[in-house]
């Protein structure tokens, strides 16, 4: 017995596509053919529509999980035979979820027409500077900026428009924002020029603000500085920039922390470094030197037989940390001084004392674990 002339293909014959293909397959097989068969593309074409719509039935079974399951067990008729597969709607939410990753538009075919879109715009963020002395980077402060950030106008409530008058609707694109036009068999939107996506026209500006929606206010922002910022930190103030429109949220306030050198210390990440000169006495029998800090002096010890350039440390006397707990070290490097000017006495001392000590002239390499050691003296 032969198969009657009008019973349906099978669905993935219909797409081109294996059994086993994924959603993305499907929609891929899917685009191709409606592209080549859609009546907008073959006006009169009733061959190509009745394709098209094949396709779309196809396409409308495969894509849902739970028919696809059916269609595969017991084919035609496990998705009930002669019930119309878009029952409910078409076969997917919207014809741009096929077309609108493929070229780039949302409106394809009359779908979307007439919404009007948001043109709601964040405000701009603001970024101030501030100059801070080392030692209030060190343990932190407070200070008060002045910012002129644009408000939403009071006179006018952020509309524009002077009191007791109400924007009008866009004449052009009769308030939706979007200008639709046909470009070959699509059906694309575009922005309205005339209101510039508003919907709505100011003829009469507020006074106040001249129509632009916001003024500029003084303000006053109290910034906490944590101890252990470093230069070129940025604080957050969310919401504190410049005020949106059209309801949209304000930008952000940031401010960049400027911090000074010091004249004596240099600081890397949470550690202090600075230099102290001894005298050649000290550095050969061992010496206790006062040495400034941050926070006052403090009593270094030099120990006998101490080289020049050697690398003392002092612990938790650097920078805390801005997260977490703990402070990083000082570390000073020792440089011998050799006096430029001596009386006769020293030099009679120091020309004894060269005679008792042995002489070698030879060059020294200092190994990397002598230099190890040296940093954890």
């Amino acid at each position: 017995m032969g198969l009657a002339t009008n019973a349906k293909r099978d669905y993935y014959e219909v797409l081109g596509v294996g059994r086993s293909a994924t959603e993305q397959e499907l929609k891929s097989a899917y685009r191709k053919l409606a592209m080549q068969y859609h009546p907008d593309r073959n006006p009169g074409n009733a061959e190509a529509e009745e394709k098209f719509k094949e396709a779309s039935e196809a396409y409308g079974v495969l894509a849902d999980g739970d028919k696809r399951a059916r269609y595969d067990r017991f084919g035609h008729q496990g998705v009930s035979v002669g019930a119309n597969p878009f029952e409910g709607g078409f076969p997917f939410q919207d014809l741009s979820d096929i077309f609108g990753d493929l070229f780039g538009i949302s409106d394809l075919f009359g779908a979307g027409g007439g919404r009007r879109r948001s043109r709601a715009q964040q405000g701009a963020d603001i970024s101030e500077e501030i100059t801070l002395e080392f030692e209030e980077a060190v343990f932190g402060v407070t200070k008060e900026i002045k910012i002129r950030p644009l408000a939403a106008c009071e006179s006018c409530r952020g509309t524009g428009s002077e009191a007791g008058r109400e924007p009008e609707t866009c004449a052009t694109c009769r308030g939706s924002g979007q200008i639709r036009f046909q470009q070959g068999f699509f059906s694309v939107s575009r922005t309205c020029s005339k209101c510039g996506g508003a919907g709505t026209i100011i003829t009469h500006p507020c006074p106040s603000c001249r129509g632009q929606q916001r003024v500029a206010r003084e303000k006053t922002v109290t910034v906490k500085v944590p101890a252990g910022v470093d230069d070129g930190t940025r604080i957050l103030f969310s919401g504190e920039g410049h005020a949106g429109v059209y309801g949209g949220p304000a930008g952000d306030l940031y401010v960049v922390l400027d911090v000074k050198e010091h004249a004596f210390f240099e600081r890397q990440g949470k550690d202090l470094y600075c230099s102290v000169p001894v005298s050649f006495p000290q550095a050969a029998l061992g010496a206790e030197i006062t040495l400034p800090t941050l926070e006052g002096e403090h009593t270094l010890t030099i120990p006998p037989g101490t080289q020049s350039g050697t690398t003392l440390r002092v612990k938790g006397k650097g920078v805390p940390a801005v997260r977490g707990h703990g402070r990083g070290d000082l570390f000073v490097e020792v440089r011998v001084q050799t006096p430029a000017k001596l009386t006769k006495q020293q030099k009679e001392l120091l020309q004894e004392l060269a005679s008792a000590l042995p002489v070698d002239n030879k060059p020294e390499r200092k190994t990397l674990l002598r230099k190890v050691k040296d940093m954890f003296v």
